[in-house]
């Protein structure tokens, strides 16, 4: 079974302007409320790849019924802790005249430890051996940025295999618990190793010492439009991007977490991984806001992708 943990949940409130101008009046073509935050996007996509998840996490107020109202609706099964404070509400505004995409997402409440404890004991409650665990996003502001470290370090004393999509220090203390699988896009390797990469070997090269130093099973680094970066012990496989009409960037990373997570639940190969992942990745843009998309186009896209095995 997947559990997906989402901390600092949020509605996605998606937005299209056309000629979106900064400091005069800009009129709304559409608008599009989703569940979000990392975590329910992962297991959004999943039930959408046929797959089974459960979200746990903490929601508040409004915004945070309308959350657990909207999964319930499309059966995405979930369990969240409830606050008295809102949860958040992140903006998208797609323009698609220029093809941008800008994101003005809010810090999120306070969260009090009680409730952190409240879900801790919820989660490890009902982990086992065959379980995995998403540990993806940002957490509220008020919470040691250690956290997903000590619960990697939990869940792993059980025996689930964990995974970690995360940034900035959350990701920083994170790897350090050796989780399962990693996925940083390349802005975040950069900002951990403190340096800037120029080519495909040094990102190979930084990911495999993350693999090497803190025992990591997988590493995956999103390079963006140009693909991706696949690492496990043996191996390096690298899959181009295809083209395609851009809606929404929004979320590709959480379709990408989705397919590797529902990749090892399933026991599929390597090479099957990177194909799903890739093509999950790929069919997300295509959709509206944190929409997931259907498992048809998927499956579709899943038959141009192409990677190669590197050796430096």
């Amino acid at each position: 079974m997947i559990y997906t943990i989402t901390l600092n949940p949020a509605v996605d409130k998606t937005i299209e302007i056309d000629n979106f101008e900064v400091g005069t009046l800009n009129r709304v073509s559409s608008v599009r409320l989703d569940a979000g935050g990392k975590g329910i996007n992962v297991s959004k996509v999943i039930l959408s790849l046929g797959g089974k998840s459960k979200a746990l996490g903490i929601l508040g107020g409004i915004s945070g019924k309308f959350i657990k109202e909207y999964l319930d609706h499309y059966g995405v099964d979930n369990d969240f802790i409830f606050m008295e404070k809102d949860t958040r509400t992140n903006l998208k505004i797609i323009d698609k005249v220029r093809k941008t995409n800008t994101d003005i997402n809010e810090p999120g409440p306070d969260v009090d430890v009680k409730y952190i404890d409240m879900l801790k004991e919820k989660l490890f409650r009902i982990l086992n051996k065959d379980s995995i665990v998403v540990f993806s996003g940002s957490t509220p502001k008020n919470i040691h940025k250690n956290i997903y470290y000590q619960w990697i370090m939990s869940a792993k004393d059980i025996g689930a295999k964990t995974i970690l999509d995360a940034d900035d220090e959350l990701l920083k203390y994170g790897v350090q618990a050796g989780p399962f699988l990693v996925k940083p896009n390349i802005n975040e390797l950069e900002k951990l190793f403190n340096t800037s990469v120029k080519s495909i070997k040094q990102a190979v090269n930084l990911a495999r010492s993350l693999i090497n130093k803190y025992g990591i099973e997988i590493v995956v680094v999103s390079l963006g439009e140009k693909g991706a970066l696949f690492l496990d012990k043996t191996c390096s496989i690298f899959s181009r991007g295809i083209k395609v009409d851009v809606k929404s960037t929004v979320g590709a990373g959480d379709a990408m977490v989705a397919a590797l997570a529902h990749s090892i639940d399933m026991g599929l190969g390597f090479d099957k991984s990177v194909k799903l992942a890739m093509a999950t990745a790929t069919a997300n843009v295509l959709t509206s806001g944190t929409q997931p998309a259907d498992y048809s186009e998927i499956a579709e896209l899943e038959k141009q992708i192409t990677f190669e095995y590197i050796d430096f």
